[in-house]
């Protein structure tokens, strides 16, 4: 008989019968040495999690209960994490390119290549012709050092990351209008609200744990919106849900802010004293009529108005979004007008009141925070504030003018690679041939690198295609900190070892610094003495961690940022009494009209693709891909779409079907469903080659966040061969692969 805890029996609750349980004595078949309170290495709501660990390998996991956001519960990543640490593809030493392929090669020989081609490229083309790529799943300590790295010891002006892809058009849109990038509540606040508006934010399949706040709330009396083109597990349970044409969500936020005003469900004391720029919104949503507004949409005029109803005149409300709403090239502006009905109300600030952005990658936040991105200093200073770049020059020990300028964003990055602008690049825990849109340019583009280096655990689908690769480090295999989607700074522990001749990342960018020149700046014995430093850099700064140390994450389960003195208690909720961190102290309403995206259907293409996550999958798959129980619950993408559509292709449930835009094609397996729009295809993206949905999708960039347009593009879909009689695996269904309704 398996032995479950309390915590235990929402794993069945929540995920059916996919999981299964070890014998009495725990996780994992051997009896631990230890067991190492942590954090899963997956989404940024960083689950706390306790690793067994037995002869340097870990072997299961034990519910942290006392930990806040999760109080043990796990989702099914967080649960068969741990296999991953034992994969028998876990790269163990650096390896260098032959005409043969790949062979094993000592640090030395490695690191000497590497650096080696640094100097060359640099010598010939110039200090930017070398970029670097990073992580936003990796620690704050390498975070601040990839960008210390890149314009200290690169001296490059082209550095970015993979949150690119991710979290910027909410991390541009949260400064536009409040003035700090970061949500607004803990997550704990969430349960509080008697309304709930969820916008592109597939919370049951991409951020599980969170499921449990918002049935909480619903629990409460909470109503509880969700708009999308697809019904999502979470809308199951919606008291309303908004079924939106792909492209056209600020349309949608601005027909129903329209009806608030017209019925008066606005807070015109709170507009007045806090905010500016309110009669530029006002003036702009009087068109936005419901009927207008079902037109551009495709919702109903009444669901509308009936959304306007649930969220105008609640008593507590919270308003929570990712990357739906986000993926695209006006993913600031769709923020912006979704941020106007937080605004607009005078609920935030206050417990249950308020505004989340729900970040997707471990260290989403975090890693947008600490310098690693071509337009920010440590601290979220901005790299072309004169008073921004002095303070963390001197920090340095530089003079001002060797700080490089402003660079590329990662997919530029790509397009001067393709141009023959940039010859060289280091990349570490990034896949952008799996992971940035239009995938065939993008593996045309590392082709014509003279020299690719990658930082890694696996080969990537990237790392085959480099000149060399350095043997990084997982998560447990390393120590340091990460701060949660809501704010919350937590520390990770050291659980093992690196396994054979693999190295701690840090220790690797440390070396190559030296290297090049800069010893002395990267003179580190442990990430502990990186966190100190970040902290003090980022004294003063908008995102300020100066009050933080290791031993008060230890004693605090975290702490919320800002945290600008040793004393200072954290900051759990902004903006309480109605101060916003622009000088003036005030909130900004943006006022933007609904432009349609980049590329519409038309005759052609006539249907709209949009892709994302599955439960059991994670970003680029390198590491959910090598989990066996993960991969069973779904084995390779399928391509959801409506019965109507599917009777007028032709198309039966696991048929093949060819999935075509104006820049590639793949074949999938069918999923004949009815919680999704008929004129809406969806293919999730965590695989590679052939199977990649992003050889589909659309590089089009949004002119402010630089973020591409993942969500929306014109594809069409033609049967290829009925489904096999009997076929080789049986996929679940899809309520056994994401939360139940209970």
């Amino acid at each position: 008989m398996a032995t479950l805890t309390q915590s235990d029996s929402c794993y069945t609750e929540q995920f059916g019968p996919t999981l299964s349980f070890a014998p009495a004595g725990g996780w994992g078949s051997r009896q631990p040495d230890k067991l190492v309170k942590t954090h899963c290495c997956f989404c940024g709501v960083q689950c706390g999690i306790q690793l067994k660990v037995s002869d340097n390998k870990v072997v299961g996991f034990e519910p942290w209960e006392e930990f806040p956001v999760n109080q043990g519960k796990l989702c099914p990543k967080g649960v068969k994490r741990y296999l991953q640490n034992d994969h028998p593809d876990r790269l163990l030493t650096p390896l260098v390119r032959t005409d043969s392929g790949f062979r094993a090669a000592t640090w030395d020989e490695a690191l000497s290549k590497t650096v080696a081609a640094i100097k060359s490229i640099q010598g010939k083309f110039g200090k930017d012709a070398f970029a670097f790529l990073g992580g936003a799943s990796m620690t704050n300590e390498k975070a601040y050092l990839n960008g210390k790295f890149a314009r200290l010891a690169l001296q490059t002006a082209n550095i970015d990351y993979n949150g690119r892809l991710c979290m910027v058009s909410a991390g541009a849109a949260n400064r536009m209008a409040f003035g700090v990038d970061r949500a607004a509540n803990p997550w704990s606040d969430i349960p509080l609200a008697k309304a709930l508006l969820i916008t592109g934010a597939n919370i049951a399949e991409c951020f599980p744990i969170l499921t449990d706040h918002v049935w909480r709330a619903r629990d409460h009396g909470a109503k509880i919106i969700v708009i999308d083109p697809r019904i999502t597990p979470i809308a199951r349970t919606a008291d309303l849900f908004l079924p939106v044409r792909p492209g056209r969500d600020s349309a949608l936020a601005n027909g129903i802010l329209h009806v608030m005003i017209e019925r008066g469900w606005i807070d015109e004391a709170f507009i007045a004293a806090h905010t500016h720029d309110f009669d530029k919104v006002r003036a702009l949503v009087a068109k936005y009529t419901p009927a207008l507004t079902e037109r551009i949409t495709g919702v109903p005029a009444a669901s509308i108005v009936k959304a306007a109803e649930i969220w105008g005149p609640a008593e507590t409300s919270m308003l929570l979004h990712a990357r739906g709403i986000e993926h695209h090239t006006k993913g600031v502006e769709n923020v912006l007008t979704y941020i106007n009905l937080v605004l607009a109300t005078g609920r935030i600030g206050k417990p249950g009141c308020g505004y989340g952005t729900i970040t997707g990658q471990g260290n989403g936040q975090g890693g947008r925070e600490h310098g690693q991105r071509c337009n920010q200093l440590p601290g979220g200073r901005d790299i072309n504030k004169p008073e921004h770049r002095e303070f963390i020059a001197k920090f340095w020990g530089v003079p001002e003018p060797e700080l490089p300028k402003q660079g590329l964003t990662a997919c530029e990055i790509m397009d001067a690679i393709e141009r023959g602008e940039i010859k060289g690049l280091l990349s570490i825990s990034f896949n952008p041939l799996v992971s940035i849109p239009d995938a065939s340019r993008t593996r045309a583009a590392l082709e014509k690198l003279e020299f690719l280096g990658c930082i890694d655990f696996f080969l990537s689908e990237t790392a085959r295609h480099a000149d060399v690769v350095l043997a990084g480090s997982l998560q447990e295999e390393d120590e340091g900190t990460v701060t949660t989607g809501e704010g919350r700074c937590v520390r990770l522990r050291n659980s093992v070892s690196p396994p054979g001749d693999a190295r701690v990342d840090w220790q690797i960018i440390c070396d190559l610094a030296a290297r090049l020149g800069n010893a002395a700046a990267f003179n580190y014995a442990r990430p502990k003495e990186i966190f100190d430093e970040l902290a003090a850099a980022s004294k003063g700064g908008p995102i300020d961690y100066s009050g933080m140390s290791y031993e008060r994450l230890e004693q605090n389960f975290g702490i919320f940022w800002p945290c600008p003195a040793p004393e200072h208690p954290g900051t759990p909720r902004l903006f309480e009494g109605g101060e916003f961190h622009h000088p003036d102290g005030r909130a900004k309403f943006h006022a933007f009209d609904y432009r349609p995206p980049a590329e519409d259907v038309d005759a052609q293409f006539p249907l709209f693709f949009t892709s994302g996550r599955v439960v059991s999958q994670y970003l680029s798959g390198t590491q959910t891909r090598r989990i066996g129980a993960l991969v069973e619950q779904y084995p390779e993408p399928l391509c959801e779409m409506h019965p109507r559509l599917a009777a007028k292709l032709g198309v039966k449930d696991r048929d093949l079907v060819r999935v075509s835009t104006r820049r590639g094609e793949i074949t999938v397996p069918a999923q004949v469903v009815t919680s999704i729009r008929p004129d809406t295809v969806f293919v999730p993206y965590h695989w590679p080659g052939r199977k990649s949905a992003n050889l589909l999708t659309n590089r089009a960039l949004d002119p402010i966040s630089k973020i591409p347009e993942f969500k929306v593009c014109a594809c069409k879909v033609e049967k290829v061969a009925d489904a096999p009689a009997q076929p080789a695996r049986q996929f679940p269904a899809r309520s056994q692969r994401a939360a139940s309704t209970r």
